[in-house]
This record gives structure tokens, C-alpha cells and sequence, in this order.
């Protein structure tokens, strides 16, 4: 019998990579992946990721099926413990908006308040994560990029051996009740969603799996003390390693525009939300792909 015929391999697209300020993050012009995305083009997106930690593609009319199966193309995805909050039919995605339906909040208002890398607070945190911006509004909303790998050169001698083989806990729910932004409160968590987030530890240092590069892993929205010091020494030297951390010469600012997808690395960079005016609307979609145990 003829064998059958193989599928075409996808054509190959035509896209720019446009390195960013600071050094850290880049745009991506002239993709669509909305089209089928061949091996070599998905080499260079990756490439892309590695060297510049957050990647920004714009003008990204996806689907939420499409959202899902690129972000699927870089490993298992993550289901977020607040599960109110998944986009219907697609519980890969979590909703982050402000926006109130029927008197309840349709999606997460308050991600990000603090400094973070998403899901340290899990065995095995999140190597990337992907935000599809919805609808944004006319002013506010930015999100910030803080370069942990250049935090972590920044520290002067003595800090860098304070920290040398230590180990940090990590808690979903260390400043998960704290307001940040007005008019929000977070809802409960039930006993079945605290059995999800229980404290976890990691090094202060990782190595990153792909690249070998060292980088700080702690965040003041996450970490909560440094293994076997005392409190109070464990928090100075915490909140030392969270001002090398947001050093503003290492801060990249995305300025959101509509249909951008940002893709940033959850071992490289942490982030955070700058917040927007309440009453205008502010809604995206991200999946979550899951890593490696920090090492």
C-alpha cells in the first residue's frame, strides 16, 4: 500500500526581533500566530526568550485555543488555585481584570501588586508566563520587569556571601489579603485551595536550566524568610536583596498596547503591576507554563 502523504511543514514567517530598553526584553514584529508556526520560526522565539527574558508580540489576534496550544509548544501548563477565575471552557487561562459583572469580579483585579516570579510558591514554579492583553484602558496599567540576573551581579561582596548555599520559603498567601489597589478585596480561600499553596523553599540563587546563568530567586510578594536565621536578620538581608532587585537601570516598563502578548521568564525576571484607574476597564488572559525544581 502507498504510504500516505505527510503533512506540509508550516512556511516559514517573515518577523523582526527589536531588542528593548535596558537591555532586557524585546518586541517581536510581523509574527502571526495565528498561523501555524514551523520548527525553525519557534527556534528563534525561543532564542528570543532566552536572551531577553520578556518578549513582546504585537498585534496578536488569537483565539484562546490558539493562546493555549503556543503556549503548550514550551511544556505543561499550570492551572492558577483560584479556579472562580479560569476563563470558561479553557481553564488554562486565568482572567486578570477589574471589571464587575452582576456585582461579582469576572477575573483576578490584583494580580501582581508585589513584586514576583509567578508560582515560586509551587515545588515547581513557572518557567514563563503568557499575557494576552483584551481590553485595556486609556491610561495606567503598565507592568514592570525587573532583571534578577542583573540583581544578582549588583550585590556587593558581603551581601552575595550572606546569601552563599541559603535556602528561602516561599507562601501564596504571605501578603495575599493585603490591599493595594482601592476597591478590591481578594476573595477567601478554602481549605482545599490552602492544601494547593503550602510553603515551599528555594534556593536564593538559582541557576537557570537552559541558559546556566545565575539570578536572585526572592520577591517581596512571595518570599517570606530566609531559612534557619533569625527574623529580624532574615528580613534585613531580604529587604537588601529586594533593592538590588528593583535597581531602575535593570527595570524594563511595558506600555500595554491592544493585541499585544507578552511572554516574559519566570527564572530571569520578576514583575509587577502598576495599576490603572478603577473605572476603566482593564482585561487579559494568561497561561502559565510550568518549570523545573530551582536548583
Amino acid at each position: 500500500m502507498p504510504l500516505a502523504a505527510q503533512p506540509a511543514a508550516p512556511a516559514a514567517q517573515s518577523f523582526d526581533i527589536r531588542p528593548l530598553e535596558a537591555g532586557t526584553g524585546a518586541e517581536i514584529i510581523g509574527l502571526d500566530l495565528a498561523r501555524p508556526l514551523g520548527d525553525a520560526d519557534f527556534a528563534r522565539i525561543h532564542r528570543a526568550h532566552l536572551d531577553y527574558h520578556v518578549v513582546v508580540f504585537r498585534e496578536q489576534r488569537i483565539t484562546p485555543e490558539q493562546h493555549i496550544a503556543f503556549s503548550r509548544r514550551f511544556g505543561e501548563l499550570q492551572i492558577h488555585v483560584l479556579k472562580q477565575f479560569l476563563l470558561p471552557g479553557h481553564p488554562e487561562i486565568l482572567i486578570v481584570s477589574n471589571v464587575v459583572e452582576n456585582g461579582q469580579n469576572i477575573g483576578l483585579s490584583d494580580a501582581g501588586k508585589f513584586w514576583h516570579s509567578d508560582l515560586s510558591y509551587k515545588e515547581l514554579p513557572s518557567l514563563g508566563s503568557m499575557l494576552h492583553a483584551q481590553e485595556l484602558p486609556s491610561e495606567g496599567g503598565d507592568t514592570l520587569f525587573a532583571d534578577m540576573h542583573k540583581a544578582l551581579d549588583a550585590l556587593p561582596a558581603e551581601l552575595r556571601k550572606a546569601i552563599e548555599g541559603k535556602r528561602a520559603s516561599h507562601c501564596y498567601t504571605a501578603r495575599y489579603s493585603e490591599p493595594k489597589f482601592d476597591g478590591y478585596q481578594r476573595p477567601t480561600l478554602t481549605a482545599e485551595q490552602l492544601a494547593q499553596v503550602k510553603a515551599v523553599e528555594h534556593p536564593i540563587v538559582r541557576t537557570h536550566p537552559e541558559t546556566g546563568r545565575q539570578a536572585l530567586f526572592v520577591s517581596e510578594g512571595f518570599t517570606t524568610h530566609i531559612v534557619g536565621l533569625p527574623e529580624d536578620e532574615s528580613q534585613h538581608i531580604l529587604n537588601e536583596l529586594y533593592r538590588y532587585s528593583v535597581l531602575p537601570q535593570n527595570i524594563y516598563r511595558h506600555r500595554w498596547q491592544p493585541h499585544d502578548l507578552v511572554f516574559w521568564d519566570n527564572r530571569s525576571v520578576i514583575h509587577l503591576a502598576t495599576g490603572c484607574p478603577a473605572h476603566l476597564r482593564r482585561t487579559l488572559y494568561r497561561t502559565t507554563i510550568q518549570g523545573d525544581a530551582p536548583f
